[in-house]
């Protein structure tokens, strides 16, 4: 039997299997076969388009001079929102489910839809050092457009498919935050569209009060139509340490050290159970010693939090040499570790080799397949958090996720907080050193209940002058919420600049308590 007709009697067979079992059943409870077989060949079709478009754009070199065109086009959607009589908020036309947050927007049903078709980077600034591109353009876009010239950006958010627009609104962090801060920390300026429809370039020198009320606003000031980021001289290699600790204070001790030491380029905490962890410190080097260099990104290496794992296991420290971007993109493969949860044997050698190359599925197009059922099991049995918290109470805050979640690995990175103006800063006058801890996973506490766990891990975070990161879930009231973050300037600039009747509140927008 020919390859072809072996694969035709094979879907044949899947899909009377699916017929039997009933759809449904096989997405809830079989969904690495819909994942594999369906969404797994879409994502590599999205990425050829996607891959075939930026050539084609850095080719003919159009996308500068098509950009004022694009904003005129926003502009005058905005205004014609205007004669229309201002009726219903605005928002965005981009779908809810091409955002890698999990969370369903469902507001894009009942507001207005600006369309903002803006992926494109427009200027590399060698003499500033300073990149100019679109929202839309994403973390895997800039990296390959920038490497090749031997730049790159400070701070390189894990996933290939996180946004400039989205890190900025939202906020993003990478294991070199500890030297320059969030994403929005390496951003020098942006332009955005305001409700007036007119365009407004904002910098810490020029309508500094919108510059710094930006961030974090989730795209309830304007609507962002350029930006502005620093970039740095791009290294070969990372020369990455692996140490394994065990015992919670020993580790808190060793990654709080680490993180204080500028000489490390990188800094990242892998947590495994209550005292177990592995420490990962980097450097950027252009030289490699041959036999220690790991391609980690290459598709048939095991998932990088596994690899991690082998140095916990064998009770061994370690050095490596990993191509940069492969670094920068580490985690993205196997999305952190959410996808074991989808693809139980996804790290298993065969399916690696075999298989890999297809890996990870687009995140937007898991939402957008997930359906009512495997939401709602989502949403009462899997965690998806990110918490920003003072770098003094890494050790508590450990054992708190530890009590009220149970869900490993824990990520932790570290960040330096300055005390500028806007939603988040310290709660003193200085820069603070603070951590995110991630949490990805399906809690293994018996009385863990979304709502009520989730609420309790908020008090708690507020409590130690913390912040919750805006992708993901939050059941805060009003009053919590805008107790967790300063909204002094927001409100001032909401009223000043005529929003409140053009962009829902930033609470409205993103909080479950407004939301149902």
């Amino acid at each position: 039997m020919s390859p072809v007709w072996s694969l035709v009697a094979g879907l044949l067979l899947l899909l009377l299997w699916v017929r039997h079992r009933g759809l449904e059943a096989v997405l809830v409870h079989h969904r690495w076969v819909f994942v594999c077989f369906f969404l797994m060949p879409l994502s590599i079709l999205f990425d050829v388009y996607y891959h075939l478009r930026a050539w084609a754009v850095w080719r003919l070199h159009s996308a500068p001079r098509q950009h004022a065109q694009r904003v005129r086009n926003i502009q005058a959607q905005v205004r014609e929102w205007k004669k229309e009589g201002s009726k219903r908020y605005m928002c965005t036309g981009r779908p809810g489910w091409l955002t890698v947050s999990l969370r369903v927007g469902k507001y894009k049903k009942t507001h207005k839809n600006i369309m903002i078709n803006l992926m494109d980077v427009l200027e590399v600034d060698s003499e500033r050092q300073v990149v100019r591109v679109e929202p839309l353009v994403t973390m895997g876009q800039l990296t390959a457009y920038l490497n090749p010239m031997g730049w790159t950006v400070p701070v390189v958010p894990e996933l290939d498919d996180l946004t400039v627009g989205g890190l900025i609104m939202g906020t993003g962090i990478e294991s070199s935050s500890h030297i320059y801060g969030l994403f929005q920390h390496t951003c020098v300026a942006y332009e955005l569209v305001l409700a007036d429809g007119s365009l407004v370039r904002c910098s810490p020198t020029e309508n500094s009060d919108l510059f710094y009320a930006v961030p974090w606003s989730c795209g309830t000031l304007g609507f962002l139509v350029a930006a502005e980021i620093k970039m740095v001289p791009a290294k070969k290699y990372v020369k990455i340490h692996y140490q394994p600790v065990r015992g919670l204070q020993k580790i808190c001790e060793k990654f709080t050290e680490e993180s204080k030491k500028k000489e490390n380029s990188f800094v990242e905490g892998l947590v495994y159970s209550l005292d177990e962890a592995v420490i990962m410190t980097g450097v950027l080097t252009d030289e490699a010693e041959q036999s220690k260099i790991n391609r980690i990104g290459n598709y048939y290496k095991p998932w990088f939090f596994k690899h991690v794992e082998q140095y916990l296991k064998e009770d061994r420290t370690g050095t490596e040499f990993i191509p940069s971007r492969h670094y920068y993109h580490r985690h993205t493969r196997s999305i952190f570790w959410e996808l074991q949860d989808i693809i139980p044997f996804g790290n298993n050698p065969v399916f690696r080799y075999l298989f890999g190359w297809m890996v990870p599925p687009k995140i937007s197009l898991l939402k957008l397949t997930q359906g009512e059922a495997i939401r709602k099991l989502y949403e009462q049995h899997h965690v998806v958090q990110d918490m920003l918290v003072p770098m003094k109470s890494l050790e508590k805050s450990i054992q708190t996720f530890h009590d009220d979640l149970h869900v490993y690995p824990l990520w932790l990175c570290p960040f330096i907080l300055p005390n500028n103006p806007g939603m988040v800063h310290p709660k003193g006058d200085e820069t603070e050193l603070y951590v995110d801890i991630g949490a990805y996973g399906e809690p293994r506490r018996k009385q863990f209940e979304a709502r009520a766990s989730m609420r309790q891990m908020e008090k708690f975070v507020r409590s130690m002058h913390g912040f919750q990161m805006l992708y993901a879930d939050c059941y805060m009231t009003r009053e919590e919420f805008w107790d967790m973050f300063d909204g002094s300037l927001y409100h001032k600039l909401r009223e000043e600049m005529n929003c409140k009747d053009a962009f829902p509140e930033v609470y409205d927008k993103i909080c479950k308590a407004a939301r149902h």
